[in-house]
C-alpha cells in the first residue's frame, strides 16, 4: 500500500483548523479567576489580591469593577504611565477586552 501525502494534506489542515478554534474556544471559557491565575496577576498583588510582592503595588481586592476595568485599559493602552506601569503593560498585552471584564468581575469580589 502507498502512502499518498496529498491525500492526507487536507485532513491535517482541518485537523490544525480545528485545534486552533477549540483553542480558541477554551480562552474565552476561562473563569476571572483562571485568568487572573494564568496570567500571573498573582505574582505581584498576590493570590488574594491584598498581599503584593512590593509596597507600591496596589492593593486590587474588592476595588470597584469599573476603575479596575478602565485601570487595565488604560496600562493597556499607555494612558496610565508611571513607576508600575511597564511591567504591567508587559502582561496585558496578553489579555483582551473580554479577559478584562472578566478579571475586574473577579477583582471587584474579592473580599478585601
Amino acid at each position: 500500500m502507498k502512502f499518498n501525502t496529498w491525500r492526507i494534506l487536507p485532513v491535517l489542515a482541518a485537523l490544525v483548523a480545528g485545534l486552533a478554534v477549540a483553542s480558541v474556544g477554551s480562552a474565552q471559557t476561562l473563569t476571572g479567576e483562571e485568568l487572573y491565575n494564568q496570567r500571573t496577576c498573582f505574582t505581584c498583588h498576590g493570590k488574594d489580591g491584598k498581599t503584593p510582592i512590593l509596597p507600591s503595588y496596589p492593593l486590587i481586592a474588592g476595588q470597584n469593577f469599573e476603575y479596575v476595568l478602565q485601570q487595565m485599559k488604560d496600562i493597556k493602552s499607555g494612558a496610565r504611565s508611571n513607576a508600575n506601569s511597564p511591567s504591567m503593560q508587559g502582561i496585558m498585552h496578553l489579555v483582551n477586552d473580554d479577559e478584562m471584564k472578566l478579571l475586574a468581575e473577579y477583582i471587584s469580589k474579592l473580599p478585601r
